[in-house]
């Protein structure tokens, strides 16, 4: 990263700051205008979320499939895409992740973890080159399309998981487990918090690295500026699109991977609380960049495992978590709208 690139990138940091703290403060007005303490249930939220090693490892824990998720939109926004298929994506990655594992139980425990890690990446990467192809050859929209995969890849899992592949012994509609042999190792006892979260690290950084020295992510970074001058200078525009839908599916896909082996123990139908949908909000907030990703994921996680201890402490509905995301995401896009808003009426 240039000396440009980083200023560019510190000044929306700092802009990203900014609106969450706005945000905060808009919050703890609604709240004081609803009768409740702000400053009790902030600090309620914060103990929630750092109060013990416990709650900390929490905190990392729901950071983690944040992370993938934003990983995943970023990198599609890189190439220009907007990848709101990522729900979709982590449902198919979790869902033939445990196949694979339930299908090899009974083998090496390492050989079954990277089996089932490459095909759920490889699962979301199908998907998302799926979407890519349709938009690089078909010229069909990747909004429209992801939004009616996501439906498509949602239902198909849930019609497996609810008939041959549910198990007999549960009301809920779900796989049998996978088996704690094959779980990730965790990093405290008796938390959630497992070496997925060093893969979680691993990624960003990979791709940090691969968008500031290599070539491929040189040629991502020209096709989602422009396009037609990428085409121009050689650069194969439709391959580079359907590759980028590919990379940011497989990532999604890792979203479901690591919440299978790291938590559920199983594919549970209807586990994702809308991790793709608060991974576009996340990359949007982090600017696309890889390590402020960790950041804003880091700001995602705290929010949500302090909201059980604002709600029980403070007595604030846990909806005001949503509102508190929704306003840092309206307060950072205002100024980006505002500056689009101007540019056109100048070119006009």
């Amino acid at each position: 990263m240039g000396s440009a690139d980083m200023r560019s990138f510190l000044a929306f940091l700092g802009r990203s700051l900014a609106a969450v703290l706005l945000s905060f403060a808009v919050s703890a007005l609604i709240m004081l205008v609803s009768g409740y303490n702000p400053a009790l249930a902030f600090a309620s939220m914060i103990r929630g979320s750092f109060g013990s090693a416990n709650s900390f490892a929490n905190t990392l824990s729901k950071s983690v499939p944040l992370i993938f998720a934003g990983l995943a939109c970023a990198y599609a926004n890189k190439g220009g895409i907007f990848n709101i298929g990522c729900e979709g994506q982590l449902y198919m990655g979790a869902f033939v992740s445990t196949v694979t594992a339930l299908s090899l139980r009974g083998m090496p425990r390492l050989f079954v973890i990277i089996a089932s890690i490459l095909t759920g990446m490889a699962a979301g990467a199908a998907v998302g080159s799926f979407n890519g192809f349709l938009k690089a050859k078909m010229k069909l929209n990747e909004v429209v399309v992801a939004i009616m995969l996501n439906y498509i890849c949602r239902f198909f899992t849930s019609f497996f998981v609810s008939g041959i592949l549910k198990d007999p012994d549960s009301e809920t509609p779900q796989t049998l487990p996978v088996g704690e042999h094959y779980m990730f190792s965790k990093l405290i006892p008796k938390t959630q918090l497992t070496t997925a979260l060093f893969l979680a690290l691993i990624a960003a950084l990979a791709m940090f690295f691969f968008f500031r020295e290599t070539r491929a992510g040189y040629n991502v970074r020209a096709v989602g500026e422009n396009g037609a001058a990428a085409e121009a200078s050689g650069i194969n525009v439709a391959r580079t699109m359907i590759l980028t839908m590919a990379v940011s599916g497989g990532l999604a896909g890792l979203t479901g991977v690591t919440e299978v082996f790291g938590k559920s123990e199983r594919f549970i139908d209807g586990f994702s609380p809308g991790y793709g949908f608060t991974g576009i909000a996340i990359a949007f907030l982090a600017g696309n960049h890889p390590l402020g990703i960790l950041l804003s994921a880091l700001l995602f996680g705290i929010i949500q495992a302090g909201s059980m201890k604002m709600s029980y402490e403070a007595g604030v509905s846990t909806s005001m978590i949503s509102v508190i995301q929704g306003l840092v995401i309206l307060f950072v896009a205002t100024p980006e709208l505002v500056s689009i808003r101007i540019g056109r009426r100048r070119t006009a």
